[in-house]
Order: structure tokens, then sequence, then C-alpha cells
């Protein structure tokens, strides 16, 4: 990398530990308690409600928007179900200790509130741009709600930055390396496939986005969670210890790595906001492109991200890793943790079962990117051709981060992921009068709906 390119990674080392260190995740979680508060926690008491809203079509045949409410969730899942539900759940409790895991789950609860109002408000303050697509997201709710159009172009800054980086570059080096790891397969061989792939999508905009992510994250999720259940099946009578001891040290502490309670509780948050994305403003951008007909239906479908995301397949990844013991090798690395947790009880099988999981993964996450990086670029440059230009050089991209090495990249977009934090958190606080308002109307709505249902029965 050279000497100033060593230097560099250094500084943007250094920044990302203090941007990624104790006041940002407080003020991410702190956000996350307010908005709990604010909302009457509408993320438990409507939890139900949401997940059958996601499979329901009646309300956005005739809405205003580019893809279906349930296309919206698939591209914002495809984006944030990456390495962090494998290598980060490992990461948290190599450092923090199997207790990480359960403060992991209370930071997605406090996230599905945050996620709620991120979406509400996309919806809220989105426009149609001069092709009649629907454009929104942070940049949008910071400018035209909060009225601090300079809090927006920040966001959409660091929005573009961080997808040619956590969006791009980290994700196809990440399939390079397991696939070479796993099937002995060249990374230049996989660059190549793996950009005509993402070509392929990405090039056709968020409708190709949308009509891909619908069929690819219901599959790519669905066999994660059957292997991981698999083993859980077969190894019930080890669950009950396994949440014994995720629960009993997330206030002792005594696990590995030297956990104190402050690094289960620092480390379990931070990675559960890395795998959910809630509070970066990274999702909104995607359920504004939904069709439907209140704010606060298409909010709590987005709901459900953070719980599918942390609370079931994150779940099943910490679950397998404290069952199997193999967290307790000192000697075993985050990379590691994971594969070796499923080839204890999967043997030979298991490997392959982390490394498929790790390509879809992270192949999803590079399409969902690509269109959040667009529309943040889009509300920045509205010279016409600026897209398709973005579009290629992300898709060349993909190739550069398949075959390059990028520890450079990987410090550079965990320090843009959270400059992007920092002003939409500032919104989500700024406009909770808003959220308060818009989800009393969803509220009455859902009520009345309920009320017209039975009466119709």
């Amino acid at each position: 990398m050279g000497a100033f390119g060593d230097k560099l990674n250094a500084f943007l080392g250094e920044v990302s530990g203090v941007l990624w260190g104790i006041p940002l995740i407080v003020l991410i979680i702190g956000t996350g308690i307010f908005l709990t508060i604010r909302v009457g926690f509408l993320q438990i008491r409507l939890l139900p409600t949401a997940l059958r809203l996601v499979f329901s079509k009646k309300h956005s045949k005739e809405a205003e928007g580019d893809i279906t409410q349930f296309q919206a969730l698939t591209t914002a899942l495809a984006a944030t179900v990456g390495t962090g539900n494998i290598v980060g759940v490992a990461t948290a409790v190599i450092l923090g200790g199997p207790g990480a895991i359960f403060w992991m789950w209370i930071a997605a609860v406090l996230g599905m509130a945050t996620k709620y109002s991120e979406a509400l408000l996309a919806v809220k303050y989105r426009v149609k741009d001069s092709n009649g697509k629907m454009a929104g997201g942070p940049m949008y709710y910071l400018e035209r709600g909060l009225k601090q159009k300079w809090l927006a172009v920040l966001f959409a800054v660091f929005g573009v930055m961080a997808s040619f980086g956590i969006g791009n570059g980290t994700q196809s080096n990440s399939v390079a390396g397991v696939v070479k790891n796993t099937f002995s397969i060249d990374p230049w061989i996989t660059g190549v496939v793996l950009t005509i792939v993402v070509g392929l999508v990405i090039l056709g905009g968020i409708s190709s986005i949308g009509n891909v992510t619908a069929i690819f994250v219901p599959v790519m999720a669905l066999f994660y969670l059957v292997a991981g259940l698999i083993v859980i099946i077969m190894n019930f009578s080890s669950v009950p210890a396994a949440f014994g001891v995720i629960i009993s040290d997330a206030f002792t502490g005594a696990a590995v790595g030297g956990g104190a309670v402050g690094a289960a509780i620092r480390y379990g948050v931070a990675r559960g906001i890395f795998s959910n994305e809630a509070g970066l403003g990274s999702a909104p951008i995607a359920a504004a492109a939904a069709k439907t007909d209140l704010p606060g239906r298409q909010a709590l479908i987005s709901m459900t991200q953070v719980f599918l995301d942390t609370l079931v397949i994150c779940s099943i990844t910490g679950l397998t890793i404290v069952m199997s013991g193999v967290y307790k090798n000192p000697d075993i690395q985050a990379n590691e943790l994971t594969t070796a947790a499923f080839g204890t009880f999967l043997g030979s099988f298991g490997p392959y079962v982390v490394a498929i999981g790790l390509v879809f993964f992270a192949s999803s996450t590079i399409m969902g990117w690509a269109y959040y990086g667009e529309k943040c670029l889009q509300y920045l440059i509205k010279a016409p051709g600026a897209i398709t230009i973005y579009r290629i050089v992300f898709v060349l991209f993909v190739y550069v981060g398949a075959t390059s090495s990028l520890d450079l990249v990987w410090t550079f977009s965990d320090v843009a992921n959270g400059l992007m934090a920092i002003p939409n958190l500032i919104g989500l606080i700024g406009l909770s009068g808003v959220i308060v308002a818009e989800t009393r109307i969803i509220q009455k709505t859902l009520k009345e709906e309920k009320l017209a249902l039975r009466s119709q029965n």
C-alpha cells in the first residue's frame, strides 16, 4: 500500500475508533430509546401486524411508487444482510464474550423504532425526480422536513463514499476470499463473474434490483436459516444452556477477551448496528421507492428488516457459536469462528454453509448499496447521464474489489458509515413530532380497517 497509504490507513483507523466509540453508540441507542418512548413501544405492540403487512399487496396496488412494499423491504434486506450476520456476530463474541449477543438483541429492539421512524420520514418527504421515479431518504427529510440542506448534502456525500466501500469493494473482496479458500477458485475469475451478474442487475435500476432481491433475499436467508435451524433442532437440549450463558455473561462479563460488562455492551451494540444499519440512514432510501398509501404502513414493513436481520439471522449465528463452545479457544480468529462452529455440528458440510451464505449475503449487499449510492449522487448532481456513469463505475469497482487488497477501503468505509449516521440521527430527533403525528394516523387507520374487516365477517 506504500508509506502514504499506511499512514492514511492508520489515521482513518484512529478516526474510526473514535467515531464508532462510546459517543456514537450512545447517540444511536439514545435515539432508539427516545423514539421507542415517543411511538409508545410500537415495535413490540405492532410487530405481528407489521409481519402480516410484509406480504400484503392490498394497499400498494394503486399507490405511488416504483416497487412493491415487499420489494422495498427485500432491497433493504439485501443491503444489510451481509458479512455482519456471520463475521460481525463472531467478532462481537470474540471481543465482548457471549453476553454481547444479548446486547445485540437489545440494540435490535430499539433499532426497530429507529428503522420505523427513518422509513416513515423517507416516504413522507419523498419527491418525484425528472424521470418520474421516487427519490427519498435522509437527504430529503433533512432538507424538506428539518430545513437543513447542509446536513442533507453531508449525508449524501458520505452515502456515495460508503457505497463504493462497505457497499461494494469490501463485499466483493469478501466473496472472492471465501470462494478461493473454500472452492480454490482464483479471485479474478470470481471478480469477472460477480461483475457481470451485478452489472446485469443494477444497470436496470431499482425495478430490476427490486425484482431480483424479491427472489434472491428469501432464498439466501432461507438457506442459511435452514442450516442453522438444523443445528439447533438436532442439538435442542443445548439451547437452554446457550441462552443461559448469553444472558449471564451479558451482566457478569466473565467470558473471553477480558470481557467486562462494558465490552459486552459496546461490541454487542456496535456489531448489532453494523448488521442491521438502524440509524445509519441507508435503508430509508429503498423504503421511499415503495408503492404505499401511507408513510406509516411502509414504516411498519421496514421495521421488520431489523427483526429479520438481527433477531432472527444473527441469533442463528450467535446460538450456533455459543452451543459449539469453539469461542473459548483463545487462538481462533473472528473470521474463522462461525465456520468452526458450523463445522462442529455439520462436519465437512459446515464450511460450505458459511461460504455459500457469505457469497449470497455479500453479493446482495452490493446490489442494495448500488441503489443507495445512486440516489445520494442524484441528490448532489442533477446532470443527465450522471447516474449511468455512476452505475458503470460502480460495476467496474466490483472487479477491483475482488482482486485487490482493501484494508484502506474497509477502514474508510467504517468512517463514511459513521459520518452518515450523525446527520440522520439529528434529523430523526428533530422531526420526532412528525413521526408521532404520522404514527397516530397509521394506528387509527389500522384500527378502522380491523373493525371494517370484522363487520364484513
